[in-house]
């Protein structure tokens, strides 16, 4: 059996946080340490541990995130301004949840390279 993560219990609203965006198989919240003036996570309601668990069939869950991201960047007028969409995998990406997830930073000029 495979481990909760803790974005498992904030799926299922077992641990309170500020949902900004929702859909039948997206769901986006704000980060609990911010990088940015706007940082929200989207992940799938389903859970992938990386992005290295990715099937051919589950590569529509990839393309739900990144929509959802564009959705919300619309939503809050950031779309034409810009910002930037991260995943992270396994330790040297600086993975540190294993559900995969897009993380959405806007709100102020980004950088290049980001480290």
């Amino acid at each position: 059996m495979t481990t909760e993560t803790i974005f498992d219990k904030i799926i299922n609203r077992e641990i309170p946080t500020e949902i900004v965006f929702e859909n039948d198989s997206v769901l986006g919240f704000k980060d609990i340490n911010p990088q940015a003036p706007i940082h929200v996570l989207f992940i799938p309601k389903t859970r992938i541990p990386t992005i290295n668990d990715l099937t051919d069939e589950q590569k529509h869950i990839v393309g739900d995130l990144y929509l959802a991201a564009r959705d919300y960047a619309k939503q809050i007028g950031e779309d034409e301004n810009g910002y930037r969409v991260i995943m992270n995998c396994n330790e040297n990406g600086q993975q540190t949840v294993f559900h995969i997830h897009l993380h959405f930073l806007a709100g102020r000029q980004m950088t290049w390279p980001p480290g």
